[in-house]
């Protein structure tokens, strides 16, 4: 447990959230097999109301890197490492040309590939931060894209959402990692957890 200078409200060290909610009795550890890299946009790691730290914490194979544009040698390397495939978890975009973004590749054929040879990618911000993440990085806009539907409804009601099946970074992973990895792995507990998780924000949240 640390202190920060500016508030000296104890953090811990494994969350970095104040103690006061501090998500670790929330963690559910998964091994998935279809390997997690959250690109999380500044204004969010500080975010008490966001879901992608939770996630990072609970599942085995992901990484969380920050940042709104990163470096070209590294974002390769973070995509492309050990010969994965990445998939960029995304809402559909229509007017390429119009905001100045390469198309995406093609989804591909996932039947003979093996859910450990997978990497999703997530963007983790607001619809306009992760619009402009994606604008800034171009390694991410010719990925191929992975389009949720028939999810079922969001249980995140602590922030202003712009469309009834607009879906938490943690839900979106979790439905998304399931269809891909053909449900063998069970994420309920982490959704379970993830209720929790609003809870908690609910009682910090003034009426």
């Amino acid at each position: 447990m640390t202190t920060t200078p500016a508030t000296k409200r104890p953090i811990c060290s494994n969350c970095n959230r104040p103690v006061r909610n501090c998500i670790c009795p929330l963690i559910t550890p998964i091994t998935n097999q279809v390997e997690i890299l959250i690109l999380q946009h500044p204004d969010e790691a500080s975010n008490a109301k966001n879901t992608a730290g939770l996630l990072h914490l609970s599942l085995k194979n992901s990484q969380l890197k920050i940042g709104e544009q990163f470096d070209t040698e590294d974002l390769d390397r973070w995509l492309f490492a050990d010969q994965k495939r990445p998939l960029l978890l995304y809402p559909e975009i229509t007017e390429y040309q119009a905001l100045g973004l390469t198309a995406p590749q093609p989804l591909p054929t996932l039947n003979p590939v093996t859910p450990h040879q997978l990497r999703l990618v997530i963007i983790d911000g607001t619809w306009r931060k992760s619009r402009k993440m994606l604008y800034l990085n171009r390694a991410l806009q010719s990925l191929p894209r992975m389009m949720l539907t028939e999810t079922p409804p969001s249980i995140y009601k602590i922030r202003k959402a712009h469309s009834e099946n607009q879906l938490s970074t943690l839900e979106a992973s979790c439905y998304a990692l399931q269809q891909l990895e053909q449900h063998k792995v069970d994420y309920a507990p982490l959704l379970t957890a993830m209720s929790l998780f609003v809870a908690q924000q609910s009682a910090f949240t003034p009426k």
